[in-house]
Parts: structure tokens; C-alpha cells; sequence
């Protein structure tokens, strides 16, 4: 479910792709040091974004030091470590145990079911320093699994659960700025599901799979599309009017381009992919991809929606 809050690496000056690769791999490094290699393996780029906006907005003390890796044995990469970070190595913890017991749940996965008995322990670590978001990230993974079984497909019921507990993972510490840091998170966290029930469409339409966007036709280039990257570009909105409002000084452009950028890169990867399958398309699929776009709005459109 996670990894689409990513920098767009050509829209960065060389200075700062370094101070974010410096973060990934100071997140790397802590996971392993606090949690073990089970941990480390769940490494991602949204958390990475967590440890660089806290960073940036509590400006706690920082050191960076040059390390190699096991995944870069030849080259010392700067790895930075301050408080942000151990916290979102806690949350990154957090999120992956409730999300490889999910999977074990819903698929029978072994594989999965042995990597969260792997990290059990780390989870119940940080489960204890954070029981706020713990509970949240499990209330809301569970609502979000009844509503899946029951086949619900009104974006904000579905999508609101990943926006309710990333909303909770974002408020390091209950301040001033908590109620920004939520309103980031939650709109980040309906983003971030969006996102991967687009990717994940097709697959889960052949398995048989659960998908908000199944048994509604083809997506990719119909009014569909437009009406999902109007809500997806609302949700993105209201995360950055937020970020706007923290006194982020360090590291803002960073962010920037992340949320106004980055965070695209995937949908654009994913489109351009459509359109390439589709030029391999036959003309009746064409054709159903016409008739699509020519359809008006019915009652479940943008309109009735609230986000």
C-alpha cells in the first residue's frame, strides 16, 4: 500500500537529492540498529517523507555520519539520525506488522505470516512507546477490511480509513502543529490508497480481488479517470495548504517537491502504461474506451461526494 510519496528526482538540485537520499538511508540504517533486518526490509519512501517534514518542522538535533551498506558495499552514502528519525523507523514498524497480518489474513500468504512473526516483537516495542497510533493504524486497518468484505465503493468510506491512521502516524507530538501534521496525513493516507487501488485494478479484477475501482469499466482514459485525478488532486491540495501553514524552513523545498510533484510520478508512470496497452488494444476495446468517455456523470459522481 505504500511508496507513492516519492521525490521527483529531476525536478531536484543535486544538494538536496543528497540530503534526501541521506534520510532513506538513515532510516535504513536506524531500522536495522533498533529492530533487526526483518525490520530494515520494510523500509519506504513515506516514512522517509515523515522523518524529512518532522526534521524540518521540530529541528531536532542532527548528526550525519558516511557508512557503506550491505545493499552499497563499495561507496559511503551519509546517513543522517536525529529523533524524527527513530520515530518513523517506530512508525515504519508499526505499519508494516499490521499490514504483512492483514495480508496473511486475507491472502493465507505463509511468507507473510512468517515475516510478521519475524518483526512481532519489534511491533510490540514500539506499540508500547506509541500506543496512540498503534491503536489507530489497527481500529483502522480493521474497519478498512470489514468495509472491503462487504464491498463498500464510496471513495471517503474506503479511502478514509489509510487517511484516519496515517493522520494519527504524522502527530509526532501532541503541539501546536498536531492538528496540520493530521490534516497532512489524512489527506496523504486517501491519496496513498487511491493510488494503489489504480495500480492494483487490473490484478485484482483477474483474481477476483477486491478493488474500490472494479466492475466500473475500464478507467484509463475515460471520464472516470478525470473524475479520479480531480479527487486525487483535491486530497494532494489540502495536504499542501497544511504544509503551508507549519513554519518549515530546512528541507522545504524537499517537501515541495514532493507534494506538488513527486507524489505525480507514479500516476504518470501508471498512464503511460495504459495508453500503451491500449495502442495494442483491439477497436471493440477502443471503441468501449470511447463510449466511456462520452458518458455523462451519474448520481454517484464528484459532485456527491465529500472529501
Amino acid at each position: 500500500m505504500f511508496g507513492y510519496i516519492y521525490v521527483n528526482e529531476q525536478e531536484l538540485k543535486l544538494r538536496e537529492y543528497t540530503a534526501y537520499r541521506s534520510f532513506y538511508c538513515g532510516l535504513c540504517r536506524n531500522l536495522h540498529l533498533r529492530y533487526g533486518r526483518t525490520a530494515q526490509m520494510m523500509l519506504n519512501y513515506d516514512m522517509t517523507f515523515l522523518a524529512l517534514l518532522l526534521t524540518g518542522l521540530y529541528e531536532p538535533e542532527t548528526s550525519s555520519e558516511m557508512r557503506r551498506c550491505v545493499p552499497h558495499p563499495m561507496q559511503r552514502h551519509r546517513m543522517m539520525s536525529n529523533g524524527a528519525i527513530d520515530y518513523a523507523a517506530d512508525m515504519c514498524v508499526l505499519l508494516a506488522w499490521q499490514k504483512l497480518r492483514d495480508d496473511w489474513v486475507d491472502e493465507k500468504n505463509h511468507a507473510k505470516r512468517a515475516a510478521a512473526a519475524a518483526l512481532r516483537p519489534a511491533y510490540e516495542r514500539a506499540a508500547r512507546m506509541y500506543p496512540r497510533q498503534a491503536r489507530a493504524i489497527e481500529e483502522n486497518i480493521r474497519g478498512l477490511r470489514r468495509a472491503e468484505r462487504r464491498g463498500v465503493h464510496e471513495i471517503d468510506a474506503v479511502a478514509g480509513f489509510t487517511g484516519h491512521f496515517l493522520a494519527e502516524v504524522f502527530v509526532w507530538k501532541e503541539d501546536m502543529w498536531a492538528q496540520d501534521l493530521r490534516t497532512m496525513g489524512f489527506y496523504l493516507g486517501k491519496f496513498i490508497y487511491l493510488m494503489d487501488a489504480l495500480e492494483d485494478v487490473k490484478k485484482d479484477a483477474k483474481h477476483g480481488s477486491y478493488n474500490l475501482f472494479a466492475g466500473s469499466g475500464p478507467v484509463w482514459g475515460t471520464a472516470r479517470e478525470q473524475e479520479i485525478r480531480t479527487i486525487l488532486t483535491d486530497m494532494m491540495a489540502q495536504a499542501a495548504r497544511a504544509f503551508e501553514r507549519l513554519p518549515v524552513l530546512e528541507y522545504a523545498e524537499i517537501i515541495r517537491n514532493i507534494l506538488y510533484s513527486g507524489v505525480w510520478c507514479r500516476y504518470a508512470a501508471l498512464r503511460q502504461q495504459a495508453e500503451k496497452l491500449a495502442q495494442k488494444a483491439g477497436p471493440s476495446e477502443a471503441q468501449e474506451r470511447k463510449s466511456e468517455k462520452a458518458k455523462p456523470p451519474g448520481r454517484g459522481g464528484r459532485g456527491n461526494r465529500k472529501l
